[in-house]
């Protein structure tokens, strides 16, 4: 079973020497991070979304431990990896419904500021 999610990673304290390196292993690990990180690998923190899907069963913590062991790997050393996991399938949500009941006190409200 999929799931679909946003990931929103960040990392920071890396060497900036190995920007391309951290890039190329998150866009291996999640393939829709490539284009944002081109724009920022000079910057002080990396920074990238991607949408897709987690696949066979793997938790969002696993894909985050998976995510920081590449970036790791790819800077030769530790730095701060941070992974935000929203998942795009079920997402809580409010609904307002609106009609000739709201009108008035709604119009009425507009006016008189």
């Amino acid at each position: 079973m999929s799931r679909l999610y946003g990931m929103d990673v960040t990392v920071s304290g890396h060497n900036k020497e190995r920007a391309e390196e951290i890039a190329a292993a998150l866009t291996k690990e999640w393939p829709t991070l490539q284009e944002d990180f081109e724009s920022c690998l000079n910057e002080e923190e990396l920074n990238a979304y991607g949408e897709g899907y987690l696949l066979g069963g793997e938790s969002e913590n696993e894909f985050a431990e998976r995510v920081a062991k590449a970036v790791w790997t790819a800077n030769g050393r530790c730095c701060q990896v941070a992974v935000h996991c929203t998942y795009l399938e079920e997402l809580p949500q409010d609904v307002y419904y609106f009609d000739e009941d709201n009108y008035a006190a709604i119009m009425e409200e507009t006016c008189n500021e």
